[in-house]
């Protein structure tokens, strides 16, 4: 059943570029079933958000597929039990993936701040 078009726009939640971001056609009408088409994206963040999603205890499914090379956008498809939705998943992924960035981010800069480390040539 396509619910495409009564879906609420709920991509402004998900701290991105609303145009960044789209429902594709055949979402299901809770939301628990929803294909994400992330534009300007390849297997970089694919699949680091597909491993961030499918952490969370609530989703059954996670894949992402490049349609073809020569297209710039990434699609991710989230599958989630009765008691989540779809969107959820992706806000918390994000979120849980961002988080991961910023620790190892910080951690580099400590390593890098007390100097223990080989220099190569």
């Amino acid at each position: 059943m396509d619910t495409s078009e009564n879906l609420p726009t709920y991509i402004a939640v998900l701290d991105v570029p609303e145009e960044k971001i789209e429902i594709l056609p055949g979402a299901s009408a809770d939301l628990t079933s929803v294909t994400f088409s992330i534009k300007e994206e390849d297997h970089t963040l694919g699949n680091s958000l597909r491993w961030s999603i499918m952490q969370n205890p609530q989703v059954d499914f996670c894949g992402y597929s490049i349609p073809h090379p020569s297209e710039a956008k990434t699609n991710l498809r989230i599958q989630t039990t009765d008691r989540s939705n779809a969107i959820d998943a992706m806000n918390k992924g994000l979120d849980d993936l961002r988080s991961v960035c910023q620790i190892m981010k910080a951690r580099l800069h400590q390593r890098l701040k007390e100097g223990n480390y080989a220099h190569t040539e």
